[in-house]
């Protein structure tokens, strides 16, 4: 049996009387998730994340040279419910991200990448869909990225959610928080420095 991340915390903390799952991020995503504690702080953030005052920086490792000027992309994503794969479609709900270059490589760029509205894999896709896809992706990936991302020891999805802003349902302060990335990516974006050097 798979445990999410919500039935680990649970596992993990049997005494709890609530623990919810503010917000989603994608299986092998890696930082910050929020879990509320109370009901009242569960609906207080959600009605957050509804009303598009959250704001969520993610880094993600994208093919090749992103464009400076390409400062958001908004194409509408439908999801296949058979196999959830999302595609940009005409029929799809409005999306945007927006794209701020971080450091730029040989062949890949690291980008910060900031969804206005929530829909599923929409980072993915939309890098995906303007020539850019994540390295490790799984479905939208590029298998020749992955090989020469894997010369750096990368072997995972590389998007990380580095940052979260939202007002504390408690004391209305406006709470920022990070997540450092984790070692392995890390090492990845030295190794991509030593070959761009």
């Amino acid at each position: 049996m798979q445990f999410g991340a919500i039935e680990a915390m649970r596992a993990l903390r049997p005494k709890a009387r609530f623990l919810e799952l503010v917000h989603r991020i994608d299986r092998d995503t890696s930082g910050i998730l929020l879990i509320a504690k109370k009901r009242s702080a569960l609906r207080h953030l959600q009605a957050q994340f509804r009303e598009k005052t959250v704001r969520k920086d993610y880094y993600a490792l994208v093919m090749g040279t992103w464009p400076a000027k390409q400062r958001k992309v908004t194409a509408p994503l439908l999801k296949n419910e058979v196999n959830s794969i999302v595609r940009v479609n005409p029929k799809g709900k409005p999306s945007e991200t927006r794209f701020k270059v971080i450091e730029s490589f040989a062949e890949a760029t690291l980008v910060q990448a900031s969804p206005v509205t929530g829909r599923t894999h929409q980072i993915r896709v939309h890098a995906q869909y303007i020539g850019h896809p994540l390295a490790w992706d799984d479905r939208y990936g590029d298998p020749r990225f992955d090989a020469y991302t894997k010369s750096v020891g990368l072997d995972r999805l590389f998007l990380h959610a580095a940052t979260i802003r939202f007002v504390h349902p408690g004391n209305d302060d406006t709470m920022t928080l990070s997540a450092p990335m984790e070692p392995k990516l890390e090492r990845a974006l030295e190794g991509l420095r030593a070959k761009t050097a």
